[in-house]
């Protein structure tokens, strides 16, 4: 029996993506207006989650640390990741959540990513077996990748408006590839 206090925790922030195979760990993130996809594959024991703060549609190039903040790389990122790890693509199954309308004066980006990650799965053949998303507030999610077992817990206002201030902060910039050479 799993002792639910001694899980081993990793958490994901926004552009990370983790694939685990490990029956004691449980994956967490916090969302706003930003969106989780939880994925695995039952017979092979193994899942994943991504945090992504664009849906990423193709229309916008994306170069270096950019493609980290969009779902299409995501979702791309995290589906190889369960297949290099021995999952199947006919088995995997997911869940959703993310996607709320954090600030009523801005655009409604976080049912665009809820939109975009149903579309994307649909178009891959991934059944949605569970989604929670949209509403005004964040959540925090714990994600079991080899169970599939997940839990929310809603933000409050306070702790939604600092989930907030991180999803407007720029991404971090990627240290460049080394591309000098070295003869000796």
């Amino acid at each position: 029996m799993i002792i639910e206090g001694a899980a081993r925790r990793v958490h994901i922030i926004q552009g990370e993506y983790k694939v685990l195979n490990d029956p004691d760990a449980v994956l967490t993130t916090i969302l706003g207006s930003c969106v989780a996809a939880c994925l695995r594959d039952p017979v092979a024991g193994v899942g994943g989650m991504n945090h992504f703060l664009l849906p990423g549609t193709g229309n916008t190039p994306m170069t270096g640390g950019d493609a980290t903040r969009y779902g299409v790389h995501l979702m791309e990122l995290l589906i190889n990741g369960l297949l290099k790890k021995g999952a199947r693509r006919d088995r995997l199954e997911a869940k959703i959540f993310g996607g709320a309308k954090t600030i009523s004066t801005f655009s409604n980006v976080g049912e665009q990513n809820a939109a975009f990650a149903v579309q994307f799965l649909r178009d891959e053949g991934i059944p949605v077996v569970s989604s929670s998303t949209g509403g005004e507030h964040g959540r925090k999610i714990e994600y079991w990748p080899v169970s599939g077992r997940a839990r929310q817990y809603p933000l409050t206002g306070a702790e939604t408006q600092r989930t907030v201030a991180l999803e407007q902060r720029p991404a971090a910039p990627q240290k460049p590839a080394e591309t000098s050479i070295e003869f000796f």
